[in-house]
């Protein structure tokens, strides 16, 4: 009889970590960049614990026919982040692992990866 029971408490086991979703992974820390406001102005905004492998339009410049690049970043995250010119990270991207600053370099979208 108890072996019974230990068999069925590890299938009972073994069915709740196939089940249980696993939260997805991401980035920790902040992704610091710069835009030029409506007005003209240089203003700043943040992203925080990025998802991994998922692009991100930079909202305030994802309008290529309204808006001008995002051109300065500073990647506070523990993780490598693809940064592309183009919204739904289009076009030849450029890879700068954790602690980089990137000035100059115009994009409009980024991903971040732990490969």
């Amino acid at each position: 009889m108890r072996m019974r029971n230990t068999g069925v408490a590890a299938l009972g086991a073994l069915a709740l970590l196939v089940t249980v979703p696993t939260p997805a992974a991401a980035a920790t820390g902040e992704f610091e960049y710069r835009y030029t406001a409506p007005d003209g102005t240089a203003a700043y905004a943040v992203l925080t614990d990025p998802k991994d492998d998922e692009c991100i339009d930079i909202p305030e410049v994802k309008d290529i026919e309204s808006t001008k690049p995002a051109n300065w970043f500073y990647n506070r995250t523990d993780r490598s982040v693809f940064v592309y010119p183009e919204p739904e990270c289009g076009g030849d991207y450029n890879d700068y692992g954790p602690g980089k600053k990137q000035d100059g370099f115009e994009f409009r979208s980024v991903s971040f990866t732990a490969h």
